[in-house]
């Protein structure tokens, strides 16, 4: 059963996602995949937690990090983490690529789900990728 993390400020977008994926043709999918969503509390992270705090934390739990906006400037970024710590066992990031089109874009928050839904499916398969986007 795959676990998912929304970054602190795209935990509303992934509400809106998870209303998609349960109530509409996502559904069955969504339930047999059995997706569990935690939180930073249950990992144990403070909202401001760094980049490199957050992924490995991630990675402990066996949690996919869902964000927006964790950027590649310094050593401690999620991209200088990644490059650093990313191994063939590890999860991947999932980055959304444009989150404000979720809370506007009914269409683009389809392409969200599907994408998603895509990745967790197959996440054993996707493993030591390091980052990759949601539309």
């Amino acid at each position: 059963m795959p676990r998912i993390i929304a970054d602190h400020n795209i935990e509303g977008h992934l509400k809106v996602l998870v209303r998609i994926l349960q109530t509409g043709p996502w559904a069955e999918i969504w339930n047999e995949i059995g997706v569990e969503i935690v939180s930073f509390e249950n990992l144990g992270l403070s909202p401001d937690a760094s980049d490199t705090d957050l992924w490995q934390g991630c990675q402990n739990h066996e949690v996919v990090l869902i964000t927006a906006n964790r950027n590649k400037s310094g050593a401690d970024s999620l991209e200088a983490t990644i490059a650093r710590s990313n191994q063939a066992s590890s999860l991947p990031v999932l980055t959304v690529s444009d989150a404000d089109q979720i809370l506007t874009s009914k269409e683009y928050a389809t392409r969200v789900v599907s994408q998603l839904l895509e990745f967790l499916y197959d996440l054993d398969n996707i493993r030591g990728t390091g980052r990759l986007y949601l539309p």
